[in-house]
């Protein structure tokens, strides 16, 4: 019979989408206070492939994705999601938001981003937070789904990715060894 065990920590990330440059400093800040330092951060790219965020952030927005230096419960997805919904409220300036952080994790086999919105692939998990699975590892890359976000299906992010799960790989690794 198998005994149900703990899940192994994960890499948490979040991708920061702004219009307003002027408000990342200050958001990334809040983010390291939250998850700890930054092991990660890759470069800004542009949010090109829809234009879903225009009409309350405006045009010609960026995206970066980080990670953070510390591991995490996988179970930690909800509240993680929650604080970032604070993190953009802070900084909203007449309603409107200035930053939108997608948090999410990866490990050796996925990639999960967190949701408030309802579809068919995402799983509740609780307090009005869904889990997205984004991707899964195979072939030397995370590979989308058809649901996937489109700036995560170009391959734009592919190095990036890559460089977390490395960085992943080698956290878990001295994870696992006893002391």
């Amino acid at each position: 019979m198998a005994t149900p065990s703990a899940p192994d920590p994960v890499k948490y990330l979040v991708a920061i989408l702004w219009g307003d440059e002027s408000a990342l400093p200050a958001v990334t800040a809040r983010l390291v206070a939250r998850w700890g330092a930054i092991d990660l951060s890759g470069p800004d790219r542009a949010f090109d492939l829809t234009a879903y965020y225009e009409e309350e952030m405006g045009a010609n927005l960026s995206r970066r994705l980080i990670a953070f230096e510390p591991l995490a419960s996988p179970e930690d997805l909800s509240a993680a999601k929650l604080a970032c919904i604070a993190i953009e409220d802070e900084f909203r300036i007449g309603g409107r938001r200035r930053v939108n952080l997608d948090v999410g994790y990866l490990d050796h086999n996925k990639l999960v981003l967190a949701s408030i919105k309802s579809a068919g692939q995402k799983i509740y998990l609780k307090d009005g937070v869904y889990a997205d699975l984004v991707a899964r590892y195979a072939r030397g890359r995370y590979e989308p789904f058809a649901w996937t976000f489109p700036d995560f299906k170009d391959g734009r992010y592919d190095a990036e990715l890559a460089a977390m799960r490395e960085r992943y790989l080698e956290q878990i690794k001295r994870w696992r060894m006893p002391i």
